[in-house]
């Protein structure tokens, strides 16, 4: 039986936060590490200090927005980006095949406004993405859903709830366009094992002064598992460390492991 780990982060700029990334890689050591909103160039990746630590790195992105990451130990079997829909989304998704995995790296679009295309490009990315699982994937399979998927997805996911409802992140229409998305076949795993606490966050917007000391908080980093792997999993949790240190991203890091065959 083998331990097996995996970890999610957006990193808000992936060369802003080499100094978090590869020192936490170091000590945690997950088998992989999805990270999103990396905001560089496919070119201009910084690709040596992950192989320099024994990790495998595949990303795709452009060096202002959006862009996403994958760092394994292992090299993957298969690798493919977007929604095969619209090349425009490659830098939102990586779908990524390891032996007795696949895992899927996402960075929902944050949606801006309610009242805007943004915000129903959001709901439509939902819709997307559950049509690739429905014509791609088996929920009998082991596969992961991870990443930045800008929505909390229930009041205890928030730090103020009453204030911050209808928020593009927290209102009914994203709570269902993820609740649909999740029928298909799949778990929160932190609620596996946190089923009814509140003042877990993973973002912490840098906007808001002293915000992390404050506890004010959003649960909007997710990871989620078909039945296979939530029967496997045995922890998941949040690291509140990078987010505490210093020149950090907004959010910080969730993980989940796993007892394997």
């Amino acid at each position: 039986m083998k331990i097996f780990k995996i970890a999610t982060y957006n990193v808000n700029s992936i060369r802003s936060r080499l100094h978090i990334v590869i020192p936490w890689l170091r000590e945690n050591r997950p088998d992989i590490l999805c990270m999103q909103e990396t905001k560089v160039s496919d070119a201009e990746f910084p690709v040596s200090p992950f192989g320099e630590i024994g990790y495998q790195i595949v990303f795709r992105g452009d060096k202002r927005y959006n862009g996403i990451a994958t760092a394994s130990l292992k090299k993957p079997t298969s690798v493919s980006f977007g929604l095969d829909d619209d090349p425009a989304d490659e830098d939102r998704l990586i779908r990524v095949v390891f032996p007795g995995i696949t895992v899927l790296n996402s960075y929902v679009p944050q949606g801006r406004d309610r009242e805007s295309e943004h915000f129903f490009y959001k709901l439509e990315w939902f819709k997307r993405f559950k049509n690739l699982l429905e014509k791609s994937y088996s929920k009998k399979a082991p596969i992961l859903w991870c990443g930045d998927l800008n929505v909390a997805p229930e009041p205890i996911d928030v730090h103020d709830p009453k204030r911050l409802l209808g928020h593009v992140c927290f209102n009914p229409d994203v709570w269902n366009a993820f609740a649909d998305v999740k029928s298909w076949g799949l778990s929160d795993l932190f609620r596996k094992f946190y089923p009814d606490a509140s003042g877990h966050y993973t973002f912490f917007d840098y906007r808001v002064r002293d915000s992390v000391a404050k506890g004010l908080g959003w649960r909007i980093d997710h990871i989620l598992t078909t039945p296979s792997l939530t029967e496997k999993s045995i922890r998941c949790s949040i690291d509140m460390k990078p987010r505490l240190a210093e020149k950090p991203s907004d959010h910080t890091i969730l993980t989940a492991e796993f007892k394997i065959d």
